[in-house]
C-alpha cells in the first residue's frame, strides 16, 4: 500500500521528471552520435565538464541561459576532439571515448582548483526556478509533474520532438541515419560522410554537456565532482533501450528516473527500515538492466555503428 500511494502521488512523478531531465539531454546527444555511426563513450566526462562550465559561467556573473550556452560550447569542443580522432583518423571509438572522459574530468578538476583554490565547499548560484504553466499546472497528478518544472526540463522535452522531426522528416536526418547505416550510399550521393559524422558528434556532445549543466543550474545550485555519478553510462544504455529512437529513449529515461525516485521514497517507509539501503541504491540499475535485456533483443543496431569509413574502400 505504501508503494501504491507513492506511485499515485504528484510529488513522486514531479521528482521522476526532474531526475529524468539531464538523462534526456545526454541520451539525445548519444543517440545522435550513434545514429551517425559513432559510439561516444566520452559522455560521462563531457557531462562533468558541462556541469562545471555552466555553473562557473553563472558564478562569474553571466546569466543562466548564457551559462547553458557556455556548457554547450564546452561540450562541442570535446566533441570536436572526439570526432577528429575517430572519424577522419579512424582510431578506436572505445579508446578515444574513454580518453575523452578522463581528459574532460581531469581538466574540470584542474580548472576548479585553479579558479577556486581556497574554497572548501562549492559556492552556490541562483539556479533556474520552477515555472508553473497556467491552467495546465493545476491538472491532477500530471499537472505538477509536467507543467511545474524548470525551463530546462521543458527544453529537454521540446528537443525530443525536434530531434525526432529532424531525424525522420528532413533530408539532413535522412543523411545522418544513412551515415550510420550505409555510409557508402551517402558518399555515392556526393555527401561527406566525414562531415556528417563529425557534425553529429559535435552537436551530440553539446547536448550531453547541457545535460550536465542541468545538474548544477536546475537540479542543484552548486558543483561537486560526484554529481554526475554514472549518469553518462546509463544514457548509453538508454539509447539501446530506446532502439535508437528519441521517443522510446524518452520513455526509458523516465522509467529509470521513476525507479530512482521510488527507491529514495521506499527507504523512508517501514519496508526501508528492514532492508540495507544499498539494496535500494542498486534497485534502479538492476531494474534498468532487466528492461534493457528485454528491449535490446528486438533492437536494430545501426549497421555501420563503430565502423570507420574511408572513401573509396569497400
Amino acid at each position: 500500500m505504501d508503494i501504491l500511494e507513492i506511485l499515485l502521488s504528484a510529488s513522486f512523478w514531479t521528482a521522476a521528471i526532474r531526475i529524468a531531465s539531464p538523462l534526456i539531454f545526454a541520451t539525445l546527444g548519444e543517440l545522435i552520435c550513434e545514429r551517425a555511426g559513432v559510439l561516444n563513450l566520452g559522455i560521462e566526462g563531457i557531462m562533468v565538464a558541462g556541469a562545471f562550465a555552466g555553473w562557473m559561467a553563472v558564478y562569474s556573473g553571466t546569466g543562466l541561459w548564457m551559462g547553458v550556452a557556455v556548457a554547450m560550447v564546452v561540450g562541442m569542443l570535446f566533441g570536436l576532439v572526439h570526432s577528429l580522432l575517430t572519424v577522419p583518423f579512424g582510431l578506436s571509438q572505445h579508446v578515444v571515448g574513454l580518453g575523452v572522459t578522463l581528459l574532460a574530468t581531469s581538466l574540470t578538476y584542474y580548472a576548479y582548483r585553479l579558479a577556486l583554490p581556497e574554497v572548501t565547499s562549492p559556492p552556490k548560484i541562483d539556479a533556474f526556478q520552477p515555472y508553473e504553466i497556467p491552467l495546465l499546472s493545476d491538472l491532477p497528478l500530471i499537472g505538477p509533474a509536467l507543467f511545474s518544472q524548470t525551463p530546462l526540463t521543458y527544453l529537454a522535452f521540446i528537443l525530443v520532438g525536434v530531434v525526432a522531426f529532424v531525424l525522420y522528416r528532413t533530408p539532413l536526418g535522412l543523411a545522418l541515419r544513412a551515415a550510420g547505416e550505409n555510409p557508402s550510399a551517402v558518399a555515392a550521393q556526393g555527401l561527406s560522410v566525414t562531415g556528417i559524422r563529425m557534425g553529429a558528434v559535435i552537436v551530440g556532445s553539446g547536448f550531453m554537456a547541457v545535460g550536465g549543466a542541468f545538474l548544477t543550474m536546475s537540479a542543484f545550485d552548486s558543483f561537486f565532482f560526484e554529481m554526475v555519478n554514472g549518469r553518462g553510462w546509463i544514457c548509453i544504455a538508454l539509447v539501446v533501450f530506446g532502439a535508437w529512437r528519441p521517443g522510446k529513449a524518452l520513455l526509458g529515461a523516465i522509467l529509470f528516473a521513476a525507479f530512482d525516485a521510488l527507491q529514495i521514497r521506499i527507504q523512508q517507509t517501514p519496508l526501508g527500515a528492514d532492508i540495507p539501503y544499498q539494496v535500494f541504491l542498486m534497485m534502479p540499475y538492476f531494474l534498468s538492466i532487466l528492461a534493457l535485456i528485454v528491449m535490446s533483443r528486438r533492437a536494430e543496431v545501426p549497421a555501420a555503428l563503430m565502423v570507420p569509413f574511408n572513401k573509396g574502400e569497400r
